[in-house]
């Protein structure tokens, strides 16, 4: 079995492509989760689909078909050629892969580096999956200490102490272009967690909100939850709303725009937009006095921290590390712990079974069968000691992967012997 995780991001497609690989329906993720695991060699798998990244990790038992399948799965529902979809991917296999899902859920490869939004993207990614029967076991024991690795760089660094997502990048930057926000209105689309995190953050920098949404009451809801001086609109209204503010901020999940250039009536004051969707919600409009900032103009402000959240990032990324090492070696004992009860089983069954044929033959009287079954016991136990203790020394060791392998084949013992004797703790915080 290997890991494998394919990646399309900021780091190596625009936003173009982002958007036709973008997974947002959950029509879309169902069709190319069946695609896949209809395979023989893909058997779980978790689709994370956000406006900076879509990335797809496996369990596979073959990582180079896995990938290619991938490639042609995706070109089926985006329409994007093969080849460039190759030619773009990042593709981590094993640790690479361990090392890429703790990194991302860390929030150390997002386009804002630190980001706490990609860990809870990431979970939902995970329940679904789970939930849907799309992954278990295999990528549940990655995920559990993804999560904990998460966890610990949060609390042991302060790399997230610089603006932790896109929503606050944006109203950084809104900051930077307008200076202190306090006594303007900022028209927030979409009352999603980009929307909610946009709202909050303008309203901790004394700036007027309206939220704007398709449910009004839940709409009125979710305001009330963030602020209640935060005022509400239906999205019929949109029109009027983008062109009596200077500020706005759109993150909905259309797959289509939702403010488009005959919208736009010309005005006197310069108006700043930033549309945080994937994909985007504002087509390219031609107007001097309307600037329009992406998802991907945000790394303005990512390089303007940058010093910090690298002196950061370098220690989060040895906690990264370690916690990769971690779980390499936990999985070795799960692997090596089962082998050894599995011998010792076979051994005495072994030995049993000859006392019995013993006693039957008459070689041994039944007075005497409970002397003779603990002194075969002793022996099997005396001759097992020292392979027992040379096994479990070898769980953390670059060779342990073929060792336990070769001993597996030589006694014949299936793959999930002792296997399904472990649950992630997060599996259970799921059905919870």
């Amino acid at each position: 079995m290997h890991y494998v995780v394919v990646s399309f991001s900021y780091k190596n497609c625009d936003v173009a492509l982002r958007e036709q690989l973008a997974l947002a329906q959950e029509e879309k993720r169902e069709e190319v989760a069946k695609k896949l695991l209809d395979t023989e060699f893909i058997h779980e798998l978790i689709l994370l689909s956000t406006c900076n990244r879509v990335e797809i990790i496996l369990s596979t038992s073959d990582p180079f078909r896995a990938s290619n399948e991938i490639f042609t799965v995706l070109h089926q529902v985006s329409g994007v050629d093969e080849e460039e979809l190759e030619g773009r991917a990042d593709v981590y296999e094993d640790n690479g892969a361990v090392h890429h899902i703790f990194s991302v859920a860390s929030g150390l490869d997002s386009l804002v580096i630190g980001e706490t939004q990609i860990t809870g993207q990431l979970k939902d990614a995970y329940k679904e999956s789970f939930e849907k029967g799309w992954s278990a076991q295999k990528l549940g024991r990655v995920m559990h200490y993804a999560f904990k690795c998460a966890k610990e760089v949060r609390t042991s660094t302060q790399v997230t102490k610089s603006p932790v997502s896109v929503a606050s990048a944006a109203v950084a930057m809104a900051r930077e272009k307008l200076g202190n926000l306090g006594g303007y209105s900022a028209v927030v689309v979409g009352a999603g967690e980009m929307g909610r995190l946009a709202a909050k953050h303008l309203r901790a920098q004394s700036c007027n909100v309206i939220l704007v949404g398709r449910n009004l009451d839940k709409t009125k809801e979710i305001a009330q939850e963030i602020d209640p001086n935060i005022q509400v609109e239906h999205i019929s209204n949109l029109a009027r709303l983008i062109n009596s503010y200077r500020l706005l901020f759109s993150a909905t999940s259309s797959q289509e725009p939702i403010i488009t250039a005959n919208m736009v009536e010309p005005k006197e004051f310069e108006r700043i937009w930033f549309d945080m969707a994937i994909p985007r919600d504002i087509e390219p409009i031609e107007s001097s006095s309307i600037r329009i900032y992406a998802v991907d103009d945000l790394k303005e402000i990512v390089d303007k921290n940058l010093a910090f959240r690298e002196e950061q990032a370098k220690v989060a990324y040895k906690i990264v590390g370690h916690y990769v090492k971690e779980f390499f070696k936990w999985l070795q004992t799960l692997e090596i712990d089962p082998i050894i009860k599995e011998i010792r089983a076979r051994a005495k069954e072994a030995a049993l079974s000859e006392l019995e044929k013993a006693i039957k033959k008459g070689y041994i009287d039944q007075k005497s069968a409970k002397s003779v079954e603990k002194l075969l016991h002793n022996a099997f136990n005396k001759f097992l000691h020292d392979p027992t203790k040379k096994l479990k020394s070898i769980a953390d060791e670059p060779s342990a992967d073929t060792i336990v392998e070769s001993i597996k084949y030589f006694f014949d013992i299936e793959d999930d012997v002792g296997l399904n004797r472990y649950k992630c703790e997060y599996f259970m915080n799921l059905r919870s």
